[in-house]
């Protein structure tokens, strides 16, 4: 049989902190418990945000927890070649769309709305729907500037069936169920930004499926984008991974942790005289 294939993918844009911590353990400890192997990708797409010094740092605390991993790191920013098959596919199929909205289009559209009473939908991520593509013609169009979007609806009708995923809720992967995939609550979201050849939407599927992974372990705050996983997943003939959306790292006030509010940092800790084997013991994972 071939042996999973786990990772731990995090974006060098700041410092790790205890979140990142566990789920790095999560994957790499679940790899050597079921004989698999683990992959570290770095996810920098976001080249405005991507800096050296961070992709170094996530080394370093690697190294210092005990993570070993294959090497090299895959990093993006030298596969973006990548991506673009997938992106001439949908094309190709009317699937996606240049958009010319800027975020204050956006921004100005929605306040229009809301200042009549109603309120205006919401992603599962908290985001404003996208207005759709009948906006359009309120933009400014710039050819060097615009955003790729996948067209929801047309997607819903190419896959034309119900889709789901399999769900494991503990470590081993022993209790599976399957969950029903909902991209229907989901606008049409951005592949390509204009800073980015790829967002994270689409990088990651495509990544996934390039490193043969077959174990997605992440945080729960990933469950809802799911379902627009799957459905690129079917749009582009991927294979479908198991996964499991492990807990969140939260400070005191029960406030899930972040690099943008500047977490107290892996780095910071070890600093501090904290061990690699006490990270790990108040993230409740067991010694040896």
């Amino acid at each position: 049989m071939t042996p999973p294939v786990f990772r731990f993918a995090p974006s060098p844009n700041g410092l790790l902190h205890l979140g990142h911590a566990y789920s790095a353990l999560l994957n790499y400890e679940a790899a050597k418990a079921m004989g698999g192997r683990f992959l570290l990708r770095i996810e920098d797409t976001d080249i405005t945000r991507a800096r050296p010094e961070f992709e170094q740092a996530i080394f370093d605390d690697l190294h210092w927890l005990g993570i070993e991993w294959e090497e090299p790191a895959r990093r993006q920013s030298d596969h973006f070649g990548d991506y673009k098959p997938a992106l001439g596919k949908l094309e190709a199929e009317g699937l996606n769309y240049r958009s010319y909205l800027t975020r204050s289009d956006i921004k100005r559209i929605v306040e229009a709305h809301e200042a009549k009473g109603s309120a205006w939908p919401r992603d599962p991520d908290g985001a404003p729907h996208f207005p759709g593509r009948h906006y359009e013609e309120q933009a400014t169009i710039d050819d060097s500037s615009y955003t790729i979007r996948l067209d929801i609806g047309a997607c819903l009708k190419k896959v034309n069936r119900d889709i789901s995923w399999r769900e494991a809720s503990d470590r081993g992967f022993t209790d599976i169920t399957e969950v029903a995939a909902e991209p229907q609550n989901w606008s049409d979201i951005i592949l390509v930004r204009r800073d980015a050849p790829a967002s994270y939407n689409l990088a990651v599927v495509i990544d996934d499926a390039v490193q043969g992974v077959t174990h997605v372990v992440r945080g729960e705050d990933i469950y809802a984008a799911t379902s627009i996983h799957r459905l690129l997943q079917e749009l582009l003939g991927l294979p479908q991974p198991l996964y499991h959306h492990h807990r969140l790292i939260c400070d005191e006030e029960g406030r899930k942790l972040s690099k943008s509010q500047h977490d107290t940092s892996l780095a910071s800790l070890r600093e501090s005289g904290l061990t690699a084997a006490n990270i790990k013991e108040r993230l409740g994972f067991k010694k040896g």
